[in-house]
């Protein structure tokens, strides 16, 4: 049901659901973790005091989340995270279902009242200025939150005046945000005749009713068609390019190295790794990363021995697998000759340079994406 996300716009108070608790695990970020605002609030809404010094109105981080935690029952969903989004900056928080990005972006969007820490929106805090913050956000949910009986004009009319748009400026946003998606054809379509990627590129227009300051996108490619998924890529490169400051969450690293210039990744509900992407690669050190496509053995051997063997993270998934090797070439002959020892084939052979997925496999010995993984070390 569209109901909790269409709170946001229209600045009521809302719940979410279907937030994924997780446990802890150890924390590793570069850089000191961003300071909470302290002191009054600027009339443009720019904090300024002890906690944060006053940069002026256009340099000002948009976002502050500072020591953010959540919890559900006995589980940590949101364990201690904090993170600063610049203007005009598109910022990826990377990781896993099930990492906390959803419960994160549900209490920025103040939907979820967080059990500690505190997030501040253009300087207001979520916990004192809750609606003066709500008032800054556009949100895109990763649940299609759309009524599906109505055309995509009559939606994002009906949302328009959530925004408390009216007239000539109404109709002006909705055709401008309908254009940058895509959709401006089928402006008089109903929803329930779109593909999914329509309905998820209509859910993005929506969320930029209201030219808002901060656009909090949440996996917006999920489960679309290739089509789809470029055009929302590139309309979030346009606001990019605009200006605008976008939240990005993602399972897809490759979406995340395209529009982003610093990341912060996330597993077990807090941030394991954050900085610029060059900051956060170079927390794979020395490594490669080792791939073999393995979709055609008859016999395929026990991953997590395999893993054991070798001592090096490794993951399996869409037919290949993957082994980061933490010291490098150097590593790769006695791999190779542990794979030929268990019957893998090595043509189509590769090494690359690491990346954010191979980052994240490092530190934690599992993939971001869905598949079957083992971990490194001794049993």
């Amino acid at each position: 049901m569209p109901i909790p996300w269409a709170s946001v716009l229209s600045g009521r108070r809302g719940k979410a659901e279907n937030a994924v608790p997780a446990g802890p695990v150890a924390a590793r970020a570069i850089g000191p973790a961003p300071e909470a605002p302290a002191g009054g609030e600027t009339p443009e809404g720019t904090a300024v005091g002890a906690g944060m010094p006053a940069h002026g109105k256009d340099t000002a981080p948009v976002l502050v989340v500072n020591d953010l935690v959540k919890r559900f029952g006995d589980k940590v969903a949101v364990d201690h995270i904090s993170f600063e989004v610049k203007p005009g900056e598109t910022f990826g928080l990377l990781g896993p279902n099930g990492a906390g990005k959803t419960t994160t972006l549900a209490i920025i969007a103040g939907l979820l009242r967080p059990d500690g820490g505190d997030v501040w929106v253009g300087g207001h805090s979520l916990r004192t200025s809750r609606a003066q913050a709500q008032r800054l956000l556009g949100v895109v949910p990763q649940e299609v939150a759309l009524y599906p009986d109505l055309t995509a004009l009559q939606n994002m009319r009906y949302f328009a005046t959530l925004r408390g748009l009216r007239g000539r400026e109404r109709d002006v946003q909705i055709e401008e945000a309908l254009e940058l998606v895509g959709l401006r054809e089928h402006a008089r379509e109903r929803v329930d005749r779109f593909s999914g990627g329509m309905k998820r590129r209509l859910n993005i227009a929506v969320g930029l009713l209201g030219r808002p300051r901060l656009l909090l996108l949440d996996e917006p490619t999920v489960g679309i068609d290739p089509q789809s998924r470029r055009h929302i890529l590139d309309a979030v490169k346009e606001l990019a390019a605009a200006g605008m400051t976008v939240l990005y969450t993602s399972h897809y690293m490759e979406e995340v190295e395209y529009l982003c210039r610093r990341v912060a990744i996330m597993d077990h509900g807090r941030v394991i790794a954050q900085g610029s992407l060059e900051q956060v690669r170079r927390l794979a050190g020395e490594a490669v990363v080792l791939r073999v496509r393995v979709s055609g053995i008859e016999t395929p051997p026990e991953w997590s021995r395999l893993a054991r063997e070798t001592g090096c993270p490794l993951e399996v998934t869409d037919g290949e697998l993957v082994i980061v090797l933490p010291d490098g070439p150097r590593q790769a002959p006695a791999v190779l000759n542990l794979l030929t020892a268990h019957g893998i084939p090595l043509d189509g052979l590769r090494l690359e340079a690491p990346n954010l997925e191979t980052v994240f496999l490092s530190l934690t010995g599992r993939a971001l994406r869905d598949g079957e993984v083992s971990t490194c070390g001794p049993s």
